[in-house]
């Protein structure tokens, strides 16, 4: 009889770690079941080169969402970004989206500077305003070849 209490505590105890492992492994993984709503926007770029799905959306340096896919809109031939932000942030039709570099190793964001207007965007309307990640290859190779003035 001692033999199953004991293999019926070891039993509980496994299980009980497993559950914190699951438990860890969606909390690292930023995995959300019930997470909270959320708006979705769009973008235009000329350009997102190192910008990836996933990666944040910030408001004054506070983390507001991600992006959640990149994909090429034929139309126009430019890069169409889908972000999703909390909904609870609201975002003016005159606000900019800016794609910046985070730190030294060269991660990708997308800034959000709100703007003044009171006219407040709906979810799957389009950020007008945007700007590009800067190209330093580019900047270089113009100060090279004397084409910067």
């Amino acid at each position: 009889m001692k033999k199953y209490t004991m293999e019926t505590w070891v039993g509980i105890f496994v299980v009980l770690c497993l559950a914190c492992v699951a438990y860890l492994t969606f909390k690292l993984g930023k995995v959300e079941f019930f997470g909270e709503e959320q708006s979705i926007y769009y973008a235009r770029f000329s350009s997102v080169s190192g910008l990836r799905k996933g990666s944040k959306v910030e408001m004054a340096g506070v983390e507001i969402g991600k992006v959640q896919n990149i994909k090429l809109d034929e139309k126009d031939l430019l890069a169409l970004v889908e972000l999703t932000v909390q909904k609870d942030v609201p975002i003016s039709d005159d606000a900019i989206a800016a794609i910046k570099t985070a730190g030294l190793i060269g991660d990708k964001f997308i800034k959000i500077t709100p703007g003044g207007s009171d006219d407040i965007l709906k979810s799957g309307q389009t950020i007008i305003e945007t700007q590009s990640a800067l190209d330093i290859e580019d900047l270089i190779s113009k100060y090279a070849f004397g084409s910067v003035k």
